[in-house]
């Protein structure tokens, strides 16, 4: 069985580049990049560690709900109720 050697790896990056085209290629490598993480994190456990962590943090710290934004239809119905100001 032949080693691979520089030539061999250049070919075959060429062959990709004309394949994928130059725009593809960056997300091709954060692709590659995200999955070989993943199975690292899966083989030595560290993927579990972080999902207990975040599931920590999301129980201690609660949202709080969000007080719904004025809208223009609003504030002239507030505007009309209060009356006209003072002209004189």
């Amino acid at each position: 069985m032949p080693n691979i050697g520089p030539v061999e790896i250049i070919i075959v990056l060429v062959i990709v580049l004309l394949i994928f085209g130059p725009k593809r290629l960056p997300d091709l490598g954060r692709s590659l990049g995200r999955g070989m993480r993943e199975f690292k994190d899966s083989v030595t456990g560290k993927d579990d560690e972080k999902h207990l962590e975040e599931r920590n943090l999301e129980q201690a710290a609660p949202v709080a709900p969000r007080e719904p934004v004025a809208t223009t239809a609003d504030e002239e119905a507030r505007s009309r109720a209060a009356g006209p100001a003072d002209a004189s």
